[in-house]
């Protein structure tokens, strides 16, 4: 089934890759100081929406220069008698970005935005006003929900490539007109350095658009930065930007590779100048928080957290996991006793009770990495496990244990409607968990369902590790490793609620919007 453009329930707003001119693009229009530049403040990297509730949402920008932060909302394109937000002072603490929470906003209705940068020393003097677009939740079932997830975002070395038209993905998730997109993480590659051009298996060039800061590691704060805003030389997903909200979590790559905390990087490695991984990670996780509109991380700061829940009315809540911060380290996973596990012990207690008082038809547990799904992690010749399992087919080890617990939560407290999304491994599949194939059996059937990359080199499928008792209904993986978005292998996935029976549909989708497998789950059942 190929995807054919819905009516939108938004406005679609137009634009042009004009990053496609050229081969090399300076890795910013700027920033520079104030008085080296002319004329009015600029917004090139377009506008974002984040974290949409019923009443609120969070609106991000980028100036080109210092710059006051001003949003007008309307009920209308026209932005008749609109009304006026004054956001941040946008200046070099964090990289020209800011975020304005909007709030008291009318449920269930789309809010037109546009953001206006005023120059500090003369407020009259504002850049051309960037629009975008969201909806709010409505406050009861009407119209039920639509949302899309993936991850995975210019990874192994393959970026935006104008002769492919760059990120065409988000073209084909816009015309699908979510009410919001899940970003499971890998946002950026901080590790992955891209270079103008790469060879193609069986021939051809691979040709990117390239950056200082993209060609090298990512270590200090402007490189990190820099990654960010790689990404958003992109006319499509600036496009999608502007009109679908988001919500988004992390991964390994917008830091490195497999991390954990505390993790010192072997002096072997020579690509990295700075060693510890705990310092990589502050400056990235200070990017991350600037570069996206996250209700629960302070921009310039990082401070705060990923986790959090996300509600959408009545039919769904979206607990958003950090599975990298508090984990304890890559091991190979075969301890008796582990409490900290991937999620630590205050983040599995968080979930557990932000799950008991939930009152959502349906309760998606984003996670960035899979429960079922052996990802190892072979970082110096070591054979450690970078995931939850860990191949061990019998009763729970290492990670498993706290997986295990929370499981066991879930049935005995008899919560219902819990579906698993993630990403992660490069390419797409659906896992369907029975405690009749199971080793550890304390639990209830669950779906998990996996997709992505966005653009990036997609990989075989991953063994699955037989202690909660998966079975791949569906799977759609390249044989051979890191075949480029050239070759195909892109995935998104797609979660349709009826507002009226309440049913949740999954489609697990190809670039081009190709429906490739359907899963239809009942409501108000603890387990399916």
């Amino acid at each position: 089934m190929s995807l054919l453009p819905l009516p939108g329930r938004r406005s679609v707003l137009r634009g042009s890759l004009a990053a496609s001119a050229a081969l090399t693009l300076p890795a910013t229009p700027g920033p520079a100081p104030a008085f080296a530049l002319s004329g009015r403040p600029k917004a090139g990297w377009g506008v974002q929406a984040g974290d949409v509730t019923a009443h609120s949402g969070l609106v991000w920008v980028r100036s080109d220069r210092p710059a006051r932060m001003i949003v007008e909302t309307s009920a209308t394109e026209a932005f008749r008698s609109p009304r006026r937000w004054h956001g941040p002072l946008l200046g070099a603490n964090t990289d020209f970005t800011g975020t304005t929470r909007l709030h008291g906003l009318p449920a269930g209705e789309q809010i037109h935005y546009r953001v206006l940068l005023a120059d500090p020393d003369d407020p009259r003097r504002t850049g051309e006003p960037v629009t975008g677009t969201f909806r709010t939740t409505p406050p009861g079932r009407r119209g039920g929900v639509r949302f899309l997830w993936s991850g995975d975002l210019a990874g192994q070395g393959w970026g935006i490539n104008p002769d492919l038209g760059g990120y065409r993905i988000y073209d084909a998730m816009a015309g699908l007109d979510p009410d919001f997109f899940l970003c499971s993480g890998d946002n950026i590659y901080a590790d992955g350095p891209i270079s103008a051009t790469a060879a193609l298996p069986g021939g051809g060039t691979w040709r990117n658009i390239t950056t200082e800061e993209k060609s090298k590691v990512a270590e200090t704060l402007a490189e990190f930065r820099g990654n960010f805003r790689y990404n958003l030389l992109d006319e499509n997903l600036k496009r999608f930007n502007a009109q679908v909200p988001s919500i988004i979590q992390w991964d390994d790559h917008d830091v490195r590779n497999n991390w954990y905390p505390g993790e010192v990087i072997a002096a072997s490695d020579t690509r990295y100048t700075e060693k510890s991984v705990d310092v990589l990670a502050g400056r990235a996780r200070r990017a991350f928080s600037e570069y996206f509109p996250i209700s629960t991380l302070r921009p310039g700061a990082g401070e705060g957290r990923v986790n959090r829940v996300v509600r959408h009315g009545p039919l769904l809540d979206v607990f958003v996991l950090d599975m990298r911060t508090y984990r304890n380290a890559n091991s190979p996973g075969r301890q008796t006793a582990d409490p900290q596990g991937i999620l630590g012990a205050e983040q599995l207690e968080w979930l557990k009770r932000e799950l008991a008082r939930s009152r959502a038809v349906w309760k998606v547990i984003a996670a960035d990495m899979p429960l079922g799904l052996v990802v190892p992690d072979t970082t110096e010749g070591k054979r450690n496990i970078e995931a939850v399992a860990q191949g061990d087919p019998g009763a729970p080890l290492g990670r498993e244990l706290q997986i295990a617990e929370l499981l066991r939560f879930i049935k005995h407290r008899r919560i219902t409607g819990t579906v698993w999304l993630t990403a992660d491994v490069h390419h797409t599949s659906a896992q369907h968990y029975q405690p009749s194939r199971a080793a550890f059996t304390d639990f209830e059937p669950f779906w998990e369902f996996v997709s992505g990359p966005l653009n990036a080199g997609a990989f075989p499928a991953s063994a699955l590790d037989n202690t909660f008792g998966p079975e791949r209904v569906f799977v759609k993986a390249p044989t051979a490793s890191n075949v480029s978005p050239a070759g195909g292998y892109q995935f998104f996935g797609e979660v349709d609620i009826d507002g009226d029976s309440g049913e949740l549909t999954v489609r697990l989708r190809e670039q081009d919007g190709t429906v490739l497998f359907t899963q239809v789950l009942q409501p108000g059942r603890v387990g399916q």
